[in-house]
């Protein structure tokens, strides 16, 4: 392998791994804000039961 193809292809896993963890970050993003709106759920469901026992 020439030096070239070998700076392509450092290169080419280079952009792989940005993109890899780009989609690693984007999905923490969806699974956090996926359980925030659980937990506002969860409070409001408990808030109207609160509010129902009282």
């Amino acid at each position: 392998m020439n030096m070239f193809e070998h700076e392509l292809a450092s290169r080419h896993m280079e952009e792989l791994q940005a993109q890899a963890d780009a989609a690693t970050r984007a999905r923490r993003l969806y699974l956090a804000r996926r359980a925030a709106r659980r937990a506002e759920r969860a409070v409001r469901r408990a808030a109207r039961a609160s509010a129902a026992v009282s």
